[in-house]
């Protein structure tokens, strides 16, 4: 059963894409969850569920983590 409520297979998979996206450019700056959370002002517990791809992430919590690997959007969700 998803996570997601009302979302199909294909938007699944792209949260979980960019979910691990963000875990790889986050492990190769070598900054822990807990830290890089709160640098980026928001909830470890959140970041934790867009880096396993479990959640829809708002476009401003997106911002921010980007902000945080000091990379544009549009860098990070590239494929």
């Amino acid at each position: 059963m998803s996570n997601f409520g009302i979302v199909n297979t294909k938007q699944e998979k792209y949260f979980q894409k960019i979910g691990a996206k963000i875990k790889q450019l986050r492990e190769e700056k070598e900054i822990d969850q807990k830290s890089f959370a709160f640098d980026c002002e928001i909830g470890r517990t959140q970041l934790y569920m867009i880096e396993k791809g479990r959640t829809n992430p708002r476009l401003l919590t997106l911002i921010k983590i980007a902000d945080g690997l000091d990379i544009s959007i549009s860098e990070m969700l590239k494929e």
